[in-house]
């Protein structure tokens, strides 16, 4: 499916709710099938990511019941409740299902096989099998730790390891400790810089013995978890495209309401802020993942540098970052980019192309990505997801840029996280 996308001219105005956070969805189900007892999951995402995990599960038969549009009932069977698949478990394009449940697949006492598609295939696995190994998991991978990946039973607990982790990653983290439910002992990460705690939040939601202390992460294991109901935030990666659209549009004044505004998540508002944006907190409740509205208003954007260690905080939100470093009045460094490389596709590449094709451009030195901006209008042109959801919603925002109808090719891969991201924009730009 491709998209045409016509210049805005009066900005974006009016109410919208994104949709439910898609990481936690994820979480909520995993941790919820392996929990004892019955939890309520509302607001869960239903997209084609979120539905691989929902499947899985499925078939290691787990009772997961959908109670209306948005609501699920996950009956866990603990631990070790999980019964073997049919077939291998298959994740299409979600690397976030399949690096975290290889953790939890780590502890059962069947073989499982893993795979996805034709991108996932290529998304780095040697990352979460290191650990993994480390901790007496057998895993057999493609091509030196690609997927597919099968994860073959240990002849007993999992080893405890204090393993530091060199890059900071929410998926990887969230691996090791989901092996750490099922090891002898405590379980321990560390990481160089702060990345996101979801699963944290949840397995502590769970009742799971799990300790932070700074930067490092510990789980001792052999504890069951007790299941809880559990809402689920907006998701602020999903909002992000209309707060940068917002931002950047004159004429613009955008509410965006239940919001996840958790700390470890929300570095694409500090950063924004930081640039000049006018973007206001209202109804903020804290919970198990604080929520809030934002209030968001066209600004006159400056330029910034986004250091290493805020980069895992917003590290989904970069590309439409660009969209808004474009139109910022001087220089924007964004430092620390090789993990980008490595996403749905390679994000700076793709990013690159697109660009080019807008009239604009966007350089890396080292490590680094050197974005001039000041640009005041984006050619009109026919631009290219990559198979990449973030990718087509960001060009889609900087299409309403640009003078007439712009193209947008390959847009199925929106369905994994925001699938009527289209309706969406249609109701803020009427």
């Amino acid at each position: 499916m491709d998209w045409k996308i016509e210049k805005c001219d009066k900005g974006l105005n009016g109410e919208l709710v994104p949709p439910a956070d898609k990481s936690i969805s994820h979480r909520a189900v995993m941790f919820g099938s392996i929990a004892d007892g019955k939890c309520r999951v509302d607001n869960f995402l239903f997209s084609e990511d979120c539905l691989c995990t929902l499947r899985a599960f499925r078939a290691m038969g787990v009772d997961i019941a959908q109670e209306n549009n948005s609501s699920l009932i996950v009956n866990g069977v603990g631990l070790k409740g999980l019964t073997p698949p049919g077939e291998g478990l298959y994740f299409g394009n979600s690397g976030t299902s399949m690096r975290i449940i290889s953790g939890i697949m780590a502890g059962q006492d069947f073989e499982s096989k893993l795979s996805g598609d034709v991108s996932l295939s290529r998304r780095p696995m040697k990352r979460i099998i290191e650990p993994l190994q480390r901790m007496g998991v057998k895993i057999e991978s493609s091509g030196g730790g690609f997927p597919p990946l099968k994860i073959m039973p240990s002849s007993g607990a999992l080893k405890a390891i204090d393993y530091v982790n060199p890059v900071a990653s929410a998926q990887v983290k969230s691996c090791v400790v989901s092996a750490g439910l099922y090891a002898d002992g405590k379980t321990s990460l560390s990481e160089p810089y702060q990345s996101r705690d979801h699963t944290e939040r949840m397995l502590e939601h769970f009742s799971a013995e799990i300790e932070r202390n700074g930067l490092k992460t510990t789980i001792i294991g052999g504890k069951h978890l007790r299941s809880k109901d559990i809402q689920i935030p907006g998701d602020i990666s999903s909002a992000a495209f209309f707060i940068v659209g917002a931002l950047i549009l004159e004429g613009s004044e955008l509410r965006i309401k239940g919001v996840g505004i958790n700390p470890t998540r929300d570095g694409i508002v500090r950063v924004l802020k930081r640039m000049g944006a006018s973007i206001d907190v209202h109804n903020f409740q804290e919970g198990v993942e604080p929520v809030c509205d934002l209030k968001v208003s066209y600004s006159r954007l400056k330029g910034t540098t986004v250091n290493e260690a805020e980069l895992p905080l917003l590290i989904d939100e970069v590309p439409v970052l660009i969209i808004a470093a474009l139109k910022a009045e001087g220089q924007t460094i964004i430092k620390g980019i090789p993990e980008l490389k490595v996403k749905e596709t390679d994000r700076i590449r793709s990013m690159t192309l697109n660009l080019a094709r807008l009239g604009t451009k966007i350089r890396e030195k080292n490590n680094d990505l050197l974005i001039e901006g000041g640009n005041e209008r984006f050619r009109v042109q026919e631009l290219d997801s990559f198979g990449d959801h973030r990718i087509a919603m960001s060009m889609a925002i900087a299409a309403l840029c640009a003078d007439g109808t712009s193209s947008i090719l390959n847009t199925d891969c929106v369905q994994t996280s925001y699938p009527y991201f289209l309706e969406d924009l249609g109701k803020i730009t009427a």
